[in-house]
């Protein structure tokens, strides 16, 4: 009789990489391309080839579009809380992923069938379940893998894992629109469907190779709800505040600066391109810079000043704002009656994505590490709160009214701002590491 196999719940002993790192890679670039390939269009869609019932058209206006994008992203953000809970207490990771994979992989469908009002809130709202519910148990899983013996590998992980966002989103960003535009919406939101069909399968196919670390149960609650762990949530709480700020900086590049796009010369390097296809220039760089900052730029930074994940969050959110007053420029040059070149927004795509190697990589790997065992997908889930309320910044500000270049130089200023305010706080602040494997990760809070 075959003998049963049964999950792994302690890491291997190995100084290599994990076995389970690949299908985790493996799973987060096709969920990435499915996420940016509906997301990357959500905005062109809902303002131009939104329908009624009767199959007529029944757009959005560019500033409605562009708010309700982001209260989409902002829940999508938010749903991690509850699939911390769901991992972290009951159901563990590894199923919390696919059984919400699944529910992600309907909601993709549903915008697939049906390109009316009706299709978009049910569509968004099972991705924002499925998408969000499993967003902080992809990110702690790949920490999960690592035991003292090959822990100094857990950067290169984290590495590899952001690579994989961006392998995903780069084709994701140049192929979903140009389906859009040949082929319409039902092949554009059919095909990150089929992708999210695919990370589901990836992630079935590896559940012999991850470790799985056991649910906790009222163990859980009582980690999170007691004075230790609201210590560690306050503590982080407070740092995530001022990813917030960058985050919202950041997602200017899959709204605002689609549109501004769209009032700008398209025809660039021999190509004219459709402008939510500019988003593969914030993925490509991405991946160009990673090892850059890795192997050059950290270690010429290094020598000048010592960095530590807070200087590098710093360092993004100047970055960041900067960014944005290259925007702010474009923006007066339009505001002007001209049309700049799409060549424009290269710098500020640039400048952007080297802000995100700063915060995002190292958030990641800082909301791990920073985290006991017991609480490492709940704090995830606060990590990406952050880019939750970074979104939520970003709608709120549609409703100030601000237009034209003062709109960018209104970000600009709030990273400036925050940049200032979180210097003092930096300085105070103690880390606290503990891994998967580790005695510290169970030991008490101080």
């Amino acid at each position: 009789m075959r003998k049963s196999r049964r999950f792994l719940t302690a890491p291997v002993s190995t100084s290599r990489m994990p076995p389970g790192i690949p299908y985790i890679i493996g799973n987060e670039a096709a969920e990435r391309f499915s996420y940016y390939g509906m997301s990357g269009i959500l905005t062109v869609f809902m303002s131009t080839y939104l329908r009624d019932r009767t199959g007529h058209l029944a757009v959005m206006s560019e500033s409605s579009a562009s708010a309700w994008y982001h209260i989409f992203a902002s829940a999508n953000y938010f749903f991690p809380l509850f699939g911390a809970i769901l991992a972290d207490a009951f159901w563990g990771r590894y199923h919390t992923i696919f059984w919400l994979s699944l529910v992600y992989c309907c909601g993709h469908a549903a915008l697939a069938i049906d390109d009316t009002r009706t299709g978009l809130v049910v569509g968004l709202s099972l991705i924002a379940i499925g998408a969000g519910g499993i967003k902080p148990s992809v990110s702690a899983m790949v920490g999960d893998q690592f035991g003292p013996d090959n822990s100094h590998l857990v950067p290169r992980a984290f590495g590899w894992f952001y690579a994989a966002v961006n392998c995903g989103s780069t084709v994701s960003f140049l192929l979903i629109p140009w389906l859009l535009d040949r082929f319409g919406s039902h092949v554009a939101f059919g095909v990150p469907g089929l992708l999210m069909l695919v990370a589901t399968l990836v992630i079935w196919v590896g559940r012999y190779r991850f470790t799985h670390v056991p649910p906790a149960g009222k163990a859980y609650l009582s980690a999170v709800l007691g004075a230790a762990g609201r210590k560690i949530v306050l503590r982080l709480a407070l740092v995530f505040g001022f990813t917030a700020v960058f985050w919202a900086l950041w997602s200017q590049s899959l709204s605002e600066w689609i549109e501004q796009a769209t009032h700008m010369n398209l025809h660039f390097a021999g190509i004219t391109w459709l402008a939510p296809q500019l988003g593969v220039l914030n993925a490509a760089m991405i991946l160009a810079l990673i090892p850059l900052f890795r192997v050059g730029i950290y270690p010429a930074i290094d020598r000048v000043f010592p960095l530590n994940p807070l200087r590098k969050i710093g360092l993004g959110l100047l970055a960041a704002g900067a960014a944005l007053l290259v925007s702010a420029w474009i923006e007066s040059r339009i505001a002007r009656g001209l049309t700049p070149s799409i060549g424009w927004q290269l710098p500020a795509y640039f400048i952007l994505s080297a802000a995100e190697v700063l915060v995002s990589i190292t958030s990641l790997e800082f909301a791990y590490t920073q985290a006991p065992r017991i609480m490492k997908s709940a704090i995830m889930a606060l990590y990406l709160l952050s880019i939750s309320g970074g979104h939520l910044i970003a709608a709120a500000v549609h409703l100030l009214g601000l237009r034209g270049p003062n709109y960018y130089l209104f970000y600009s200023a709030m990273a400036v701002v925050a940049c200032l305010l979180f210097i003092p706080f930096a300085r105070r602040y103690r880390e606290h590491s503990y891994l998967q494997d580790d005695s510290s990760a169970h030991a008490p809070v101080t």
